[in-house]
């Protein structure tokens, strides 16, 4: 086995950490605080909006370049690094644009600086994430690689939770999480780009653009990955659109929400030790499959809770997030396995076009399943400004909060379970790839 040292993994996992702490209060706290303090709700969710289909576009297109940066830049610098050591500064302006905003803002000012956020993001994002399937070419290795960054990413996930909660209200909230990300990100990307080795491009060709298509369009392992990432994507973005309606219409206890979901993204970073010591024995598409099966027996036990079982959904918390540490470490690796499948067959390593196309379809996933969501609570009646709602509609939450997400989960077990690239077959793969790289 061949995994990278501690040292490389912590200093590759370093940026996470300000990336992370940055996407949840962008996402979950920027357009109430905007609304608090004045700007017109309608106006930022038309931005919010256009700034998620704009990340359609960027993501492939960054993901393309990356992975075909000039020759030149590439032989000096590695083809990731230019392009995280360019996005570091802009996402430091373009942040405190948005985070630090004027007395009275606008949906306008908002929309700029979101947009800007969101190419100088995309700019980071999609080169660090090939760059780590890069970083180990051994099976179970990869999966090391990315435990280590999604441990760092929810650390800096509740790292400004607390900070926008410790503050008076909106405005200071915005201004905790800035300070908290100036901190963070020029010593982790810093870091990383110093101490972090860049695999050399093991490419034998630049495929045309057509080719290119056609290949990853027949790529069957990709396919059927992409499918269940989405499905499991959407099953998991369910609760959690739904997290704070149902923590507080059916359990009745919303002072308790931010302890919850502090405990259950603990309980994810405390499981990936679990999957990655799983995946040195088994398949990772069977471990990922059965970390999904366990996830499902916790959320069907859901819709039976109400008013008055609080510890037990405590438990679901501890339980459910062990098995989301799967989520968030397994299928990365396993997507790094397709990549070398397309560059054994192709002979161009296109990490970053694949990894573009994941973060496509992860942001899709969240945004159809909230909105469908919304959409059926609306249409059963369900009302979240009132003390009470209807049972049907209580219902209809519990089970859109925990039901949906079982058969979402079931099917994504079935795409995975007999995947075809195991150890054996992802070994045969790097050793044709390796035999083709120039200068074998």
């Amino acid at each position: 086995m061949t995994w990278p040292p501690a040292r490389i993994l912590a200093a590759y996992a370093a940026p996470m950490a300000p990336l992370g702490a940055l996407h949840f209060p962008v996402y979950v706290y920027v357009l109430p605080a905007y609304a608090a303090l004045g700007a017109d709700l309608g106006a930022l969710g038309a931005f919010m909006l256009a700034a998620r289909l704009l990340d359609g576009i960027s993501d492939p297109v960054v993901g393309v370049m990356s992975d075909r940066t000039p020759a030149g830049i590439a032989g000096r610098f590695g083809r990731r690094r230019p392009w995280m050591a360019l996005a570091g500064p802009l996402i430091l302006f373009a942040a405190g644009m948005l985070l630090l905003p004027p007395e009275t803002p606008t949906a306008l000012h908002a929309g700029v600086w979101l947009t800007a956020l969101t190419l100088a993001w995309t700019l980071a994002l999609t080169p660090y994430l090939a760059w780590g399937a890069e970083l180990s070419p051994d099976y179970a290795g990869r999966v090391r690689v990315s435990a280590w960054r999604e441990a760092a990413g929810v650390a800096g996930m509740l790292g400004a939770a607390v900070a926008y909660a410790a503050a008076d209200g909106p405005a200071e909230g915005l201004r905790n999480v800035m300070i908290l990300l100036a901190a963070l990100l020029p010593p982790a990307f810093a870091w990383a780009l110093w101490a972090t080795p860049e695999a050399p491009d093991p490419s034998t060709r630049r495929l045309p653009w057509r080719e290119a298509l056609s290949r990853a369009a027949r790529n069957g392992p990709f396919l059927r990955l992409l499918a269940a990432w989405l499905a499991n994507g959407a099953a998991n973005a369910l609760p959690a659109s739904l997290f704070l309606f149902f923590v507080s219409h059916v359990l009745g206890a919303p002072e308790h929400a931010g302890t919850l979901l502090a405990v259950y993204f603990l309980a994810a970073v405390a499981g990936m030790p679990l999957w990655s010591r799983l995946s040195n024995r088994r398949a990772k598409h069977r471990v990922w499959g059965g970390a999904m099966l366990w996830a499902c027996a916790i959320f069907a036990l859901v819709p039976f809770l109400g008013p008055g079982d609080l510890w037990l959904f405590v438990g679901v918390c501890v339980l459910s997030g062990v098995a989301l540490g799967a989520d968030l470490s397994l299928p990365p690796a396993i997507q790094a396995d397709v990549v070398d499948a397309d560059a054994a067959e192709g002979g161009e390593s296109r990490a970053g076009a694949y990894f573009a196309v994941w973060s496509v379809a992860t942001k899709a996933a969240q945004a159809l399943a909230g909105g469908l969501a919304f959409l059926a609570l609306d249409l059963a009646g369900f009302d979240a400004a009132a003390e009470t709602n209807a049972p049907g509609a209580l219902l209809t939450l519990s089970l859109l909060y925990a039901g949906a997400p079982v058969v979402l989960k079931l099917v994504a077990v079935g795409l995975v379970w007999r995947f075809p690239i195991d150890a054996a077959a992802q070994a045969e793969l790097r050793r044709r790839i390796e035999a083709a790289a120039p200068g074998a």
